[in-house]
């Protein structure tokens, strides 16, 4: 994002949109809003805020981003609220419930700022509505999961430090709950300028591929983008994938990186890799954090590209893959829903047989796989690219500020 200015984009965006963020801009000069999340790198929120933040201070917005501290048995409490608020069954203990509240506390001092409007990102900093009390500012909850599948033993953890807020923001409407508050909904983007979704270079497209160890000249690559997460259904992907080449010589990539809050991620990757091992048509890549040209080089050359999602809050990878005129085959659960109309911008399948078939489809008929990416990338352009959601920030940010003084 370095140097990256609002005027860059027009060229992928449209003069049209990037003016208007201008004109939204003018009535938000100086506008205080502080983001808080639980990690800078690693994930869709770390990288979202990465390149929101420095457009919405171009924009003219004092707009600053925090992160909160803690330790490892914090991120386990809160890999399980994960996991509870995509329906999963998990065992939480008052211990755990209570050092999820001392964490919050030691990180009070991100409060002692001027703002207008602080932003809580899901539920790890949730335990700073604590202090609500003591600020003036608006509190504004964004919850980047898709919570209509909360066990309760979280949910009723977690509902009263929501209803602390002023608003919340949810992905999709249908995820809207019953919460005494206002609710909104804004789905999330990728940015096209970022070195994940820019176009590469051809020294960097070979440079990337020998450094990883993927024959250029090999057989189709069939390739899932995700954090080793079970709800990724990484195992899912590798059935289909054994199906699919007992009819097309293919091979298949499972690539990701880890984050700061995820603990649970080295032991699903081990389940992962021992699930591999010995096959050699099958790559398991656990990549940095950082590798934001890998993962955009191996998404540029895929034959067809993965997302299993069992849950999805909305799922980025998904558009990276489309904004780059991949074929997709995805799980309609979520946000993949919204990005991935069936054989309108990809093909949807939910069981392994499923995805497998629809695989085999796009191998067999690179014509319409043609189509569908070229539909995908210009869904995408539409709806799901950073200008497009810094507009819809600033029309929230002047929504929230006209409620507050009516």
């Amino acid at each position: 994002m370095l140097g990256v200015r609002l005027k860059d984009y027009e060229g992928v965006a449209g003069k049209t949109i990037i003016e208007e963020i201008h004109n939204l801009g003018e009535a938000l000069q100086g506008y205080k809003i502080l983001h808080i999340n639980s990690t800078r790198v690693g994930g869709g929120v770390a990288e979202i805020l990465q390149s929101l933040v420095p457009l919405m201070q171009e924009t003219g917005l004092a707009a600053k981003w925090e992160v909160i501290s803690a330790d490892p048995e914090f991120f386990n409490t809160t890999k399980l609220f994960h996991n509870g608020m995509h329906g999963q069954a998990v065992d939480i203990s008052g211990a755990m419930l209570e050092s999820y509240l001392a964490t919050a506390e030691k990180n009070r001092h991100l409060l002692q700022q001027d703002s207008d409007l602080i932003v809580i990102h899901d539920q790890q900093p949730l335990g700073l509505t604590a202090s609500r009390a003591e600020s003036d500012a608006r509190w504004l909850w964004y919850c980047h999961v898709d919570p209509r599948y909360a066990v309760p033993a979280v949910w009723y953890f977690l509902a009263p430090m929501i209803a602390a807020c002023d608003a919340a923001v949810f992905h999709l409407p249908e995820y809207a709950c019953d919460l005494p508050l206002l609710q909104y909904y804004m789905p999330p983007a990728i940015d096209p300028l970022s070195d994940k979704n820019r176009e590469v270079t051809t020294e960097e497209y070979n440079g990337i591929l020998d450094k990883l160890k993927i024959d250029p000249e090999g057989p189709p690559v069939i390739l899932q983008v995700s954090r080793f997460d079970r709800l990724k259904d990484p195992a899912g992907v590798i059935e289909a994938f054994k199906l699919v080449r007992q009819h097309y010589s293919c091979r298949l990539i499972l690539a990701g990186g880890s984050a700061d809050d995820d603990p649970e991620g080295a032991t699903v990757l081990e389940e992962v890799r021992a699930l591999a091992e010995g096959d050699r048509d099958i790559t398991i890549l656990a990549l940095n954090p950082e590798a934001h040209l890998e993962i955009n080089v191996l998404q540029r050359h895929a034959e067809v590209v993965v997302q299993k999602s069992l849950r999805e809050g909305f799922g980025l990878t998904a558009s990276e893959a489309l904004w780059k005129g991949k074929p997709l085959v995805a799980t309609p659960t979520g946000g993949l829903a919204h990005q991935v109309l069936d054989e309108q911008t990809g093909l949807t399948a939910e069981t392994v047989e499923e995805v497998a078939a629809r695989i085999g489809y796009l191998l067999e008929n690179p014509d319409i796989a043609r189509q569908l990416g070229a539909a995908g990338r210009e869904h995408v352009r539409q709806h799901y690219i950073l200008p497009v959601y810094l507009r819809n920030w600033l029309k929230l940010l002047l929504l929230l500020d006209g409620r507050r003084n009516n």
